[in-house]
């Protein structure tokens, strides 16, 4: 007898799961974006310009200003520069800077801002990059981008480290961890008093929230039968949608960084309580021989579901047969994942996979710039449209299959990008909805991902498994803000590069094995579709199928 069987028994979907469900996707699932999506609000850079000395009263400021500063290509005021002298106007004396018509011949001589910047706080009391000292503009523009980059390279070495580690020490425990890491971390980075605290604070953050991205959807889907796995899943991300969402409205009434950052980092607390509810994977356990706690969770699962099982249905003999054929004989590596043909082929995919579906999905949603709407308005209607991308993956990983539903979310995320480069600077509400649509298609991408993924490894190396392809992907995420400087390059680049790299992953996609009604593969020899163990000459079967 198989874990599914035991499943079935003690109900495969129920109120047991169904409370597993919920308490797992309602805290994680609405911190992870607005987490991610913070530096959207957190590092945003409000209209500045030099620092200049006071306006005499007979000289208005916007004329001040044109003595002041130069001009860009596109007529603007310059944000980074100003005059080494003040330029005369006509029928005006600028005192203060010894000037006065006709003094100036030739070009006048300019200078990077010698006493800082005067930031415009209409829109935000304050972000990281109007942060006294810190000022994160122009030649250090660099340095503010790269605080996304540190955060998702925390994000990348935390999905190593939680990925092994829970398949080692287990799901519940390590989740623990991750809530109180993040919270400890998120604390300490709204305390940062320089630019380096922040930075560590705000990477070991990303460190901390890793273990959510990569514990919660293989916890829920290892209590759930094959027929529930893509409602629940799918369910589940709907929560991260809440999220984007609650990030827009956060951000409007909560202008200052610090205490933005503060209103993202509390909800860890209940977080931590509702763990108290939350059960370890009864898969897991038996693949640890783990047999009394195992069957502790399936009683309790029996008796939430209302399924008449009685303690010697479950007795302890039965339940070590089924540890027996699924314990791990040796701790799981990451080598592992690379031993035998099948299990390789998988995981060289879902890398590339992930690397495309994260890079193309944050060059989108980091960026709300030339949309026709404010930064509110944009980031709620970037939230909307994840709503029906979700009832998109419903529908097509029941019909059409995992494979497919992600090659073609992927194609559309690189179609809209692509026709994007084709439309002109003025037509702004035809590129508005390009947007708006190529990000429906990259966060049903990155849904189907989350599925597809947890049911192609087993379960001795799911962790271990999501943990690399996390990492990866999480490669991707830290890369995409710097490829949004590429625009100093071509405007159009950064756009080109995201497309491109979501029309690679779509291609790898099709590569990968269906998982549509297939029941989870509990030990490697069930991905490689042998008995014995396998080598690399032996020949390949498919994944064992459930019919309807």
């Amino acid at each position: 007898m198989g874990f599914e069987e035991l499943l079935g028994q003690v109900g495969g979907f129920g109120p047991f799961q169904l409370r597993n469900v919920a308490l797992l996707a309602l805290w994680p699932r609405i911190l992870l974006p607005m987490n991610f999506l913070l530096p959207i609000f957190l590092a945003a850079v409000p209209a500045h310009h030099c620092v200049l000395p006071g306006a005499p009263a007979h000289v208005s400021q916007d004329m001040w200003l044109e003595a002041h500063l130069p001009r860009e290509p596109d007529g603007t005021l310059s944000s980074c520069f100003r005059f080494t002298s003040a330029q005369a106007l006509p029928n005006t004396t600028l005192g203060g800077e010894g000037q006065s018509p006709g003094e100036l011949p030739g070009a006048p001589s300019t200078e990077p801002c010698p006493l800082g910047w005067e930031y415009d706080h209409s829109e935000f009391s304050s972000t990281i990059a109007t942060e006294s000292q810190w000022d994160l503009v122009c030649e250090q523009k660099g340095l503010n981008k790269a605080t996304s980059t540190f955060f998702f390279i925390g994000v990348l070495v935390g999905a190593v480290a939680f990925g092994y580690l829970s398949d080692r020490f287990g799901r519940r425990r390590l989740l623990l961890v991750a809530y109180v890491s993040a919270l400890g971390m998120g604390l300490a980075c709204a305390a940062s008093v320089n630019y380096i605290m922040f930075v560590i604070t705000r990477t070991l953050t990303g460190t901390a929230l890793a273990g959510f991205t990569i514990i919660v959807m293989p916890l829920e889907l290892e209590w759930l039968d094959v027929g529930h796995r893509t409602v629940a899943g799918v369910l589940s991300s709907t929560f991260w949608t809440g999220g984007v969402m609650l990030l827009a409205l956060v951000g409007y009434l909560i202008r200052d960084w610090r205490w933005l950052l503060l209103a993202v980092t509390l909800p860890c607390v209940p977080g931590i309580v509702s763990l108290w509810w939350v059960p370890e994977s009864a898969r897991w356990l038996l693949t640890q021989g783990r047999v009394e706690e195992a069957r502790r969770y399936l009683l309790c699962c029996a008796r939430l579901n209302g399924r008449p099982v009685g303690e010697d249905s479950l007795s302890l003999e039965a339940l070590r047969k089924v540890a027996a054929a699924e314990r791990v004989v040796r701790r799981p590596s990451y080598l592992d994942l690379f031993r035998t043909p099948r299990l390789r082929h998988i995981s060289l995919c879902c890398m590339m996979v992930w690397f495309g579906v994260n890079f193309s999905y944050y060059g989108l949603s980091l960026d709300l710039t030339g949309l026709g709407l404010n930064m509110y308005q944009t980031q709620l209607l970037f939230g909307a449209v994840e709503l029906p991308a979700k009832l998109l993956v419903y529908l097509s990983v029941r019909h059409a299959g995992r494979r497919l539903t992600q090659a073609g979310t992927l194609l559309g995320t690189a179609l809209t990008l692509g026709c994007r480069l084709l439309v002109s600077a003025e037509k702004v509400y035809w590129s508005t909805a390009l947007a708006v649509v190529g990000k429906g298609f990259s966060e049903a991408a990155f849904t189907t991902a989350y599925l597809f993924t947890s049911e192609l490894y087993p379960t001795v190396l799911r962790q271990t498994g999501m943990g690399l392809t996390a990492l990866v992907g999480r490669l991707g995420g830290s890369l995409a803000p710097l490829a949004a400087l590429l625009d100093g390059v071509w405007p159009s680049l950064p756009k080109l590069t995201y497309g491109g790299i979501a029309l690679l992953a779509a291609c790898t996609a099709l590569l990968l094995p269906e998982t549509k009604k297939a029941q989870l593969p509990e030990t490697i020899q069930d991905v490689e579709g042998k008995s014995a163990p396998p080598s690399p000459q032996e020949e390949q079967v498919p994944m064992k199928q459930v019919h309807d």
